[in-house]
């Protein structure tokens, strides 16, 4: 059995890590002075959003649009497809890998988290968590306010009504809403 190193690798390896280990702590300064930039952007500019973005991110989409405010740990775990829009007031705690396809609509306050913490007490309070990866398939709309938790996949073209908490996997090509979420109906 191959062990992990690094509090990073175990980040990502979905394993229990410490958040304020100095490798993290330097991307997530990195990521905050680079989202400040970005927020303060002027509305005319879009060509230094995507800039800023093109930097922040791992990867960011031709034609996407991704209005401020934007918030996110670090930045270097999200991926977002081409022609994919995410309105005002995000936030996208990429403590683990973010993937957005193609075409995907996000609506003004949507969350996303892959960041979690055992349910144990002592563990918990220790200062440890973990991370799970969430992936949004093309054509899917996110509804204002939904809130993606931890290691969820959303199927391609699913609509997820606003204020949705979605804790669970969701199939292709369904509307789904509720707290929790759940399959309302094929489209």
């Amino acid at each position: 059995m191959t062990t992990i190193t690094g509090q990073k690798a175990k980040m990502l390896a979905g394993e229990l890590y410490i958040a304020s280990d100095p490798e993290l702590s330097a991307a997530h300064l990195r990521a905050q002075a680079l989202l400040a930039r970005f927020n303060a952007t002027p509305a005319d500019a879009a060509d230094e959003r995507c800039l800023l973005l093109t930097e922040l991110l791992a990867r960011f989409g031709q034609e996407t649009v991704l209005k401020p405010t934007f918030r996110c740990d670090y930045g270097f775990n999200i991926v977002i497809g081409d022609r994919t829009f995410i309105n005002f007031d995000c936030v996208f705690l990429d403590c683990n890998r973010i993937t957005i396809g193609d075409e995907v609509q996000i609506a003004p306050g949507v969350h996303i988290y892959t960041a979690t913490h055992p349910l144990e007490a002592k563990a918990r309070r220790s200062g440890v968590e973990y991370a799970l990866p969430v992936s949004i398939g093309d054509g899917v709309w996110l509804g204002g306010g939904a809130i993606v938790g931890p290691g969820v996949t959303i199927g391609e073209n699913t609509v997820v009504g606003a204020g949705s908490v979605v804790i669970r996997d969701l199939p292709a090509n369904v509307v789904a809403a509720g707290n929790p979420c759940r399959v309302i109906r094929p489209l």
